[in-house]
């Protein structure tokens, strides 16, 4: 017996058993039989589930990702990680302001008018829709534009970006405001 006969009469026979008929092959390879591929787009599926698993990661924030249609401003000192938290709508909205169908001076004081209750009221975060100017002349976005220049301007703006989709998207600016 050699030092790897160690098995029983009983394990022979029991493999033997669950391993069937075996036949001898008659030269040094195993030719597979030819595969056909799957008719399922198999990579473009997995390359999806990954897109997916790669979004709903915590190290994946969509509020980081920019289209190009994005504005956001934040005053010179101010932390980045509030500018971060306001893109991510993690601030608490105290007050809206729709200007949807304005023209632009009516946009103007409405907006002032806003800013000073919202302060008054102690709101630190104000959300301004604007809209995406698809209504506009040449489907531009006017009050988008304005509103970009507006709050820069103004003292009591701390920050301003676009919304999350949920809250209006490019559509849609979140404002905070500096403190009374």
């Amino acid at each position: 017996m050699s030092k790897h006969d160690d098995t029983s009469e009983e394990e022979r026979h029991l493999f033997r058993q669950s391993v069937g008929e075996i036949r001898r092959l008659n030269h040094d390879k195993a030719m597979p039989a030819a595969r056909q591929p799957s008719p399922h787009p198999v990579q473009t599926q997995l390359d999806e589930q990954r897109v997916i698993q790669d979004l709903l990661s915590s190290e994946h924030d969509p509020a980081e990702l920019e289209t190009g249609d994005e504005i956001a401003y934040a005053r010179p000192g101010l932390q980045h990680s509030l500018l971060r938290r306001l893109r991510r709508g993690q601030f608490s909205v105290g007050a809206v302001l729709d200007l949807h169908g304005m023209t632009v001076a009516m946009a103007r004081e409405a907006l002032t008018l806003f800013i000073t209750d919202a302060r008054r009221a102690d709101n630190r975060c104000v959300r301004i829709i604007h809209g995406k100017g698809r209504g506009s002349r040449f489907g531009q976005p006017v009050l988008k534009q304005k509103l970009n220049l507006w709050l820069r301007q103004r003292d009591e703006v701390l920050a301003f970006c676009s919304a999350r989709p949920v809250d209006g998207g490019t559509g849609a600016v979140y404002v905070l405001l500096r403190r009374s």
